[in-house]
């Protein structure tokens, strides 16, 4: 054992290909193999920690699960677990994460949850702990998930910095989204974020993506180290961060605003992964930097350029819609598109992302439309009644403005315009909206006498997180209906359900009869804090 646990030690610590080249060595030297033969031999006589320490280094080492020894060491400790201490419970644990499920380790993970819940209240090492939750994996029962909670709760004055780290992964691995352990872990992460390596970093952000967990404290906290060090990352590293945050849909303001500047000054790091990447993250984020935007939208459409004799499709698609959502028109590359799209290469029957290419597709050819600079607002709008049933979610704002109007004939709903865009309700006024005006007296009239209000009743993932900016496809059809001659007021569906009757009607009310229809900016995004 004492062999073995030394040669993995100093394995663990080499690179992974000096790794691949001194496993090689290993399994092919002389001694390596008497010494597996003879930890065959002696497993059942072993003590426990002999036999688990054993075991954990023959699996890290890479011996093949399907061999002879890992097989009979599961077995050995199968038939020992209940002689195992909460340590080399830890150990065993951890071993089992790395093993893929066969007839006896499941057996073994079986017998090991038993175990544990019966362990749990005696065991007050947080290290220990979050092995166990990695262990009992996603699978495991809820009330267990939630003993390892309770447990972990207890001990959670005792958090240290790199137990922060661990017990966050460890809520992936058991798929339990614990909000009082997150928010402990985070405060903790977020007081020692510069001991953080670079791969730890972005581990949490994916175990927020993972958990659904939303903690602005965190993510700025983050995105704010990033920014402050940026001068000692990579291009690529920061390309990473941002991706992450943007699946998370969280705009980290500054560091995108550096990273821009980054990105005019020197293209040329920019492959076409890279590139894609950064148009998907600028676009679905709705960042466009201050003072700079012609020339950050200008590199991008040259670095374009620039792969486009060796760009697929559906990539081109994607940088073009991309760059569309930011309302800048690449006309080579939209050029190429449209081609492609005449000769029928872009949509073919069999694609399984068919519906998604085409409404890709339909926007930036909307794009290219409204967002020209020949584009004139047309005198009449030509609008059509999507359904006159509303949704669950729409009829407390169906009933609110019916109270306010005093007539269902005072505003439309469910109203489908030009280019597929839905508006949720649209209210008509005069041109000083002071009045609303009866719909039906409206239909003939020229448009420069008459303001059009559109209503749309957003979700909170249509926003960035933590903020009312927002994401990239409203802020696209929110420009469009501006260039149709709406007014556009967002509202945050979650808070105006969970407002009172009388509240409700003072919001409408005000945003009705104010001179600027703007986003709901009235209501505080909270995180889970």
């Amino acid at each position: 054992t004492n062999c073995l646990t030394t040669v993995w030690r100093l394995f663990k610590n080499l690179s992974e290909d000096q790794q691949r080249y001194e496993r090689q060595l290993i399994f092919e030297h002389p001694a390596f193999v008497k010494l597996c033969q003879q930890l065959l031999r002696e497993s059942r006589r072993m003590t426990r920690g002999d036999l688990v320490f054993s075991l954990h280094a023959v699996v890290n080492l890479g011996v093949p699960q399907n061999t002879l020894l890992v097989q009979t060491l599961v077995r050995v400790c199968q038939e020992k677990l209940n002689q195992l201490d909460n340590r080399c419970i830890s150990v065993l644990a951890t071993t089992l994460a790395g093993l893929d499920k066969d007839k006896n380790v499941s057996a073994l993970q079986a017998g090991l949850q038993l175990l544990v819940e019966q362990r749990i209240p005696n065991i007050g090492d947080i290290f220990i702990l979050q092995n166990l939750m990695k262990c009992i994996g996603k699978d495991a029962p809820v009330f267990l998930k939630k003993k390892l909670e309770m447990a972990v709760l207890k001990e959670i004055d005792h958090l240290t910095f790199p137990n922060a780290l661990r017990v966050f992964l460890a809520l992936v691995a058991m798929n339990y989204c614990s909000i009082p352990i997150l928010n402990a872990c985070s405060r903790k992460i977020q007081e020692n974020v510069h001991d953080a390596p670079f791969r730890q970093l972005i581990l949490i952000l994916e175990a927020c993506y993972t958990l659904q967990y939303r903690n602005v404290k965190l993510f700025s906290a983050l995105a704010d180290y990033v920014n402050s060090t940026a001068c000692l990352w990579d291009k690529r590293q920061i390309i990473l961060f941002l991706s992450a945050f943007e699946t998370l849909g969280f705009q980290p303001t500054e560091l995108m605003g550096v990273f821009a500047e980054k990105v005019t000054e020197d293209p040329e790091f920019l492959n076409l992964k890279n590139l894609l990447i950064v148009l998907r993250v600028y676009s679905r984020l709705n960042y466009v930097p201050r003072g700079q935007k012609h020339l950050f939208f200008e590199t991008l459409h040259s670095c374009l350029n620039k792969y486009l004799p060796q760009i697929s499709n559906t990539e081109l698609l994607k940088a073009v819609y991309s760059l569309c959502i930011l309302g800048y028109l690449p006309h080579r590359a939209l050029d190429e598109l449209l081609q492609k799209d005449s000769r029928h290469e872009l949509l073919l029957s069999d694609d399984l992302y068919k519906e998604q290419k085409e409404m890709m597709l339909r926007c930036v050819k909307a794009c290219m439309e409204l967002d020209s600079p020949s584009f004139t607002r047309p005198a009449f709008v030509l609008t059509e009644n999507f359904s006159s049933l509303v949704s669950l979610n729409l009829r407390k704002a169906r009933d609110t403005l019916i109270e306010l109007l005093g007539d269902e004939n005072m505003f439309r709903q469910n109203v489908q315009l030009p280019y597929k865009y839905h508006i949720d309700f649209e209210i008509r006024m005069d041109s000083d909206r002071k009045k609303v005006l009866p719909i039906a007296a409206t239909d003939d009239h020229d448009d420069s006498s008459v303001q059009r209000l559109a209503f749309l009743f957003v979700p909170l993932s249509a926003f960035c997180v933590g903020t009312t900016h927002p994401q990239g496809k409203l802020a696209m059809k929110k420009r469009h209906l501006n260039k149709l001659g709406y007014h556009v007021i967002l509202v945050l569906n979650k808070k105006f359900q969970e407002m009172t009757k009388e509240d409700a009607a003072e919001f409408l009310k005000g945003k009705i009869y104010s001179e600027n229809a703007f986003p709901f900016s009235e209501v505080t995004v909270q995180d889970n804090n």
